[in-house]
């Protein structure tokens, strides 16, 4: 099952934020909260927020225990953009943008949590399979390419070269 959550109109530019959520995409909650804590950065207080209130969305109207959530998605999308206006030189001005955002955070119960050592185990894995020689043929050759192309000699045109 997915919960979400969304804080709308986030005085902070979607860039800054995004730095922060590409973090705790794909975390347990619980890891997530300790990024999160520790992370120097406006960005992720307000993530923090939105987090708390997805699993309190998770425990009361899912009926969810907060251990076994992950975090599918942490989206940040473009809010609207506050216009203003500040003094230069010669009677001219310069337009300032402060950007807003939204963001949104999906927890999930059933997406596969991936550890250390399971991450570990997989390249493993993968590694193993890797290092198999090739298959033989029936008489114990080395399997031989269908076809071989050869290089093809240029063309003359006959024409002899001026000095």
């Amino acid at each position: 099952m997915e919960v979400r959550s969304i804080y709308k109109y986030a005085r902070i530019s979607p860039f800054k934020v995004r730095e922060v959520t590409r973090e705790i995409q794909g975390l347990p909650v619980s890891a997530a909260l300790d990024v999160l804590a520790f992370t120097p950065k406006k960005a992720a207080f307000l993530i923090g927020k939105t987090l708390k209130s997805a699993i309190a969305n998770a425990e009361n109207n899912a009926n969810l225990k907060p251990d076994g959530l992950v975090v599918k998605e942490a989206i940040v999308g473009e809010g609207p953009t506050l216009k203003r206006i500040m003094p230069r030189a010669r009677g001219s001005a310069s337009r300032i943008l402060k950007r807003t955002s939204h963001i949104r955070i999906v927890l999930s119960d059933e997406v596969e949590v991936e550890t250390r050592e399971t991450r570990k185990k997989k390249r493993e894995q993968e590694k193993k399979e890797s290092r198999k020689p090739a298959t033989t043929g029936e008489s114990g050759e080395k399997p031989t390419s269908v076809t071989e192309k050869t290089p093809k000699a240029k063309k003359s045109t006959g024409k002899k070269a001026k000095k």
